[in-house]
């Protein structure tokens, strides 16, 4: 497949991850050779699989919870694959169709303003006490910052009419 070989190490661990998972039940091993910043050291990350352009999985960490982004990655991608409530588990013989993306989430930034979101450069992170929406930035028929923050609001059950904090971030994109 032509996606694959155009995918860098984080994608590719997430693809390798996918595939194994949903074939065996099992997570692999992490291999060998990986880029030492996969290996030491710490980011949220959030692993999105798509089929023929459409969202078909995404689960991620705000903030690192695993030792290093290659096991974020792991267990990111497992969870996007088969634990996302949205969907159905994947599928083997959806394999050959999925696009992989992997996002690797910079610092939390607290924000006071709309106006100091872009929702082509950062992600956005709505809290109202214990709810808590994310939205990753540059997605598509995601343009405006509005839109974006009803979206996280929408995903953490936060109305509109709520007061909430915001905070922003920017990531590095992984195909």
């Amino acid at each position: 497949m032509e996606q694959r070989v155009k995918e860098d190490d984080y994608a590719g661990l997430a693809r390798n991850v996918i595939e194994t998972y949903v074939r065996t039940g099992r997570k692999p091993a992490l291999p060998a050779g990986l880029p030492e910043e996969m290996c030491h050291n710490r980011a949220g990350v959030f692993v999105s699989i798509k089929k023929a352009g459409q969202l078909r999985g995404c689960i991620g960490t705000i903030q690192a919870v695993y030792g290093s982004i290659a096991e974020e990655i792991v267990e990111n991608a497992v969870s996007a694959s088969v634990r996302d409530p949205r969907f159905n588990p994947v599928r083997e013989e959806e394999l050959e169709q999925l696009s992989i993306s992997v996002d690797v989430l910079g610092e939390l930034e607290p924000v006071t303003s709309l106006e100091q979101l872009d929702v082509k450069r950062y992600g956005v992170v709505v809290t109202k006490g214990r709810r808590r929406g994310l939205l990753l930035p540059n997605l598509d028929g995601v343009d405006t910052v509005e839109q974006q923050v009803a979206i996280a609001r929408q995903k953490a059950g936060i109305g509109s009419d709520e007061t909430v904090e915001l905070e922003r971030f920017e990531v590095v994109r992984h195909v």
